[in-house]
C-alpha cells in the first residue's frame, strides 16, 4: 500500500498525484512552537507502507528540518520505502567551488536528502556541471525530463514558434523542446555582472522574421534574463516574446517586470504560481508507479 502526505504548500501537487496512483492521501500535523522549531506528526499510520513525501523544494531552508523530521519518523514508524517527490530539486546551481572557501551547496544538500530517502523523483534539475544526480546522490534519483510536456503546449498554443535558449547552458532544454515541438532554435549568449545583471545578445534572426519568439528558460526568477532577451528581440525587429520556464520561482514583483516586456509567462506546476498552465502530475505519478511496482 502506498500513502502520500503533502508538506504544506504541496497540497494540490500531493492530491493529484494520489488521484491518478489510487494511494491514500495521508494527513501530516506540523506547526512552529513558539521558539520556532517545527513540530510534525504524522496522523496517518505508515507501517509495511511504501510512503511517499511530496515537497517542492523551491524554498528549501523553509522547509527541510520538516522535511527531514517526517521522512525520520516515518521510517521509525515502519514504513517499508521513503520516496521524495521534490519536482523542483533547489541547490543544484551552487556545483562548483566559484571562490576559494565556498560551500559546494549542491553536494552538501544532497548528503542530507541521500541520508534520510530511498529515492528521490524531480523534473529537471539543473544540471550543468553534473553530467546526471547520480554524481551527487547516493539514493535512487529519478529525473524526470520536461521537455515533452513544454513541447506539447507549445503545438497547442504557439503557431510558427522560434525558441530562444538565453545561453549555452539551455541548450540542453532549448534543443530538446525545439524538436519535439519542430521548431526551429536559437541559442544567444549571456555575461552575468550580478544576481540581477545581466546582458543577452542573440545570433542573426533575419532568417526567422515572421515567426513567434518563445525564450526558454529551465527557471523564472529575477526575470533579468528573460527582459534581456526579449530586448535582443525587439531590437531584432520581433514582436514581444512568450516566456516560457519549467520552474517558475519568480515573486509577484519580479513577475510583473516579466509581464511588461512578454506576450505571457507560462512555467508548469513544479512550483505553485499563478502562471503555472503545464501540470507535472501525471508523468510524475507514472515515474512513482514504475519504480514501486504499482
Amino acid at each position: 500500500m502506498t500513502v502520500i502526505f503533502a508538506l504544506p504548500g504541496n497540497e494540490a501537487m500531493a492530491q493529484a498525484i494520489a488521484g491518478s496512483l489510487g494511494a491514500t492521501l495521508g494527513r501530516l500535523e506540523t506547526r512552529r512552537f513558539p521558539d520556532r522549531e517545527a513540530y510534525v506528526r504524522l496522523v496517518d499510520d505508515v507501517a509495511r507502507k511504501q510512503v511517499c513525501f511530496v515537497c517542492t523544494l523551491a524554498d528549501p531552508d523553509a522547509q527541510i528540518m520538516r522535511l527531514l523530521f517526517a521522512a525520520d519518523a516515518a521510517r521509525d514508524l515502519g514504513a517499508r520505502s521513503l520516496t521524495l517527490v521534490a519536482p523542483y530539486l533547489g541547490y543544484m546551481r551552487q556545483d562548483r567551488r566559484f571562490l576559494p572557501g565556498e560551500a559546494v551547496t549542491s553536494r552538501s544538500f544532497a548528503r542530507l536528502l541521500s541520508g534520510s530517502f530511498d529515492r528521490l523523483v524531480t523534473v529537471s534539475p539543473h544540471l550543468h556541471r553534473y553530467n546526471s544526480l547520480a554524481e551527487i546522490y547516493s539514493l535512487d534519483a529519478i529525473a524526470l525530463d520536461a521537455a515533452p510536456l513544454l513541447a506539447a503546449w507549445l503545438i497547442a498554443h504557439v503557431e510558427r514558434p522560434i525558441l530562444i535558449g538565453p545561453d549555452s547552458e539551455s541548450v540542453q532544454w532549448v534543443a530538446s523542446v525545439a524538436r519535439l515541438a519542430g521548431a526551429p532554435y536559437a541559442i544567444g549568449s549571456k555575461v552575468r555582472t550580478g544576481d540581477r545583471g545581466v546582458e543577452v545578445t542573440l545570433p542573426s534572426l533575419a532568417a526567422h522574421q515572421g515567426r513567434r519568439p518563445v525564450i526558454l528558460d529551465d527557471v523564472a526568477s529575477s526575470g533579468v534574463t528573460l527582459l534581456s532577451a526579449a530586448k535582443a528581440l525587439a531590437r531584432a525587429g520581433f514582436a514581444k516574446p512568450i516566456g516560457l520556464a519549467v520552474h517558475g520561482l519568480q515573486n509577484e514583483e519580479d513577475q510583473d517586470r516579466i509581464l511588461t516586456a512578454t506576450e505571457a509567462l507560462v512555467t508548469t506546476d513544479s512550483i505553485p504560481n499563478p502562471c503555472a498552465q503545464i501540470s507535472l502530475a501525471a508523468m510524475i505519478a507514472t515515474a512513482i508507479a514504475g519504480h514501486l511496482g504499482l
